[in-house]
């Protein structure tokens, strides 16, 4: 993709992910991921209207009259996301690919921290690490943050989630929120992503496409793995054919959402053939209203 593509592609979608923003996930965000922990901050003289459940007894009564503790919310967070670059992400039937729609999301969710005053980080990976961005504020690094997905040539590839999840625990010793975005055309990586899950917040974003559950009847297909460059020919005309190509793909998904759920991370399942705004909403406001539960 030439430069003067990527940047018309760049302000495209900063228009259309900051209006997402502000209509839609920027309350949802919020709620999930700010005000999960506060901190004391200090003591002050009770006045009417004060929660009640906030006295600090000990302190109204060495004072003789009442006194409230005050907490601030904790600091900012820091939001690191892991975008999939592999070759698998560029199939797609529709208007979009993988990767197109993977990117949208990345650049909705990096545009949502830095509303919040958080930072973001980017980590973009194939078979081996593409592309490192330590996580930092403001618009022009959301913006950089959105030129290298968008632009980005990878030198794999396969997709290795455990490596990029390795790579992270490295590079981001602190506790972070982790967007993990990729159609998880892997194997093998449960028991890293089960420990980046005890020191990070991980949500997993899954991208499909609906060729990839459903064939359509058009005869023989001739098709070539995008990863590993494996060639051969599916005779889609045939109706058993494409029920097994059905329940194997449907098999394959309650696999990859059991596996995830095991490792206690969530997981958002999205489809290149219908809109991803309202199931990520919804989601989040899922997630949040469980936190809260959670809370008391």
């Amino acid at each position: 993709m030439n430069p003067r593509e990527v940047i018309r592609r760049v302000r495209r979608l900063e228009i259309r992910t900051r209006r997402l923003v502000e209509e839609s996930l920027a309350g949802s965000y919020h709620s999930v991921f700010r005000g999960r922990g506060m901190e004391f901050a200090e003591v002050r003289e009770y006045v009417p209207g004060d929660d009640v459940r906030s006295i600090d007894w000990n302190v109204s009564a060495r004072m003789g009259h009442p006194y409230v503790k005050k907490f601030t919310e904790e600091r900012e967070l820091t939001v690191v996301l892991l975008v999939d670059a592999s070759g698998s992400e560029q199939f797609g039937t529709g208007p979009t690919t993988k990767m197109q729609m993977s990117a949208e999301i990345a650049a909705l969710l990096a545009f949502s921290a830095l509303r919040n005053n958080d930072r973001v980080g980017l980590l973009l990976f194939t078979d081996r690490v593409e592309l490192f961005l330590p996580p930092r504020k403001g618009k022009e690094h959301g913006l950089r943050v959105l030129r290298e997905v968008l632009a980005i040539e990878p030198v794999g590839r396969g997709t290795r989630i455990a490596a990029a999840l390795e790579y992270l625990q490295r590079v981001v010793p602190k506790r972070a929120v982790v967007f993990l975005i990729s159609d998880f055309q892997d194997s093998g990586y449960e028991r890293t992503l089960r420990i980046a899950a005890r020191k990070h917040d991980v949500v997993a974003i899954s991208v499909s496409d609906p060729r990839e559950s459903t064939l359509p009847d058009v005869g023989l297909v001739a098709v070539e793995d995008s990863e590993t460059g494996e060639r051969g020919v599916i005779d889609c005309g045939s109706t058993r054919v494409r029920r097994a190509y059905a329940e194997h793909a449907e098999h394959e998904r309650l696999r990859l959402t059991e596996e995830v759920r095991r490792t206690g991370v969530d997981m958002l399942s999205l489809s290149t053939g219908e809109p991803y705004e309202i199931p990520l909403v919804r989601f989040f406001r899922e997630r949040a209203h469980r936190a809260a539960m959670a809370g008391g």
